[in-house]
């Protein structure tokens, strides 16, 4: 339901795009959320975004570098990634959760998932 794509090797400081395709379901009804999975790592929150789009909020490490967007009439939502650093390397998910818009977002508590696509920062 849920298709991630844009990973990718970049050098350290360059910028990579996922993006994020919902299928089947209307992407406005969820709040949408990026999580990262680094190797040997527990995964966590990266970025997440409203309903409506207007609402936005981001992990203390990626705060001021990624920007989380959506196009509800594309069922797509983006992460944009600037000035990369190797701690950044990891597998990326998107996911979904239905809860109510103050709620505090985690993996716990998202309803389904994408598959995944893999950020390579070479420094």
């Amino acid at each position: 339901q849920l298709q991630a794509s844009g990973g990718g090797l970049v050098q350290a400081g360059g910028s990579l795009r996922l993006s994020c395709v919902l299928s089947g379901r209307t992407l406005r009804n969820y709040r949408m959320g990026w999580f990262r999975q680094a190797p040997g790592k527990e995964r966590g929150f990266v970025a997440a975004i409203q309903r409506g789009g207007t609402g936005t909020w981001y992990g203390d490490s990626v705060r001021g570098r990624f920007t989380i967007s959506r196009d509800n009439a594309k069922n797509t939502v983006y992460l944009q990634m600037n000035t990369l650093i190797a701690d950044d390397t990891g597998i990326y998910y998107c996911a979904a959760d239905q809860l109510i818009a103050g709620a505090t977002m985690t993996a716990e508590g998202m309803i389904f998932w994408g598959d995944g696509t893999l950020v390579t920062v070479s420094s």
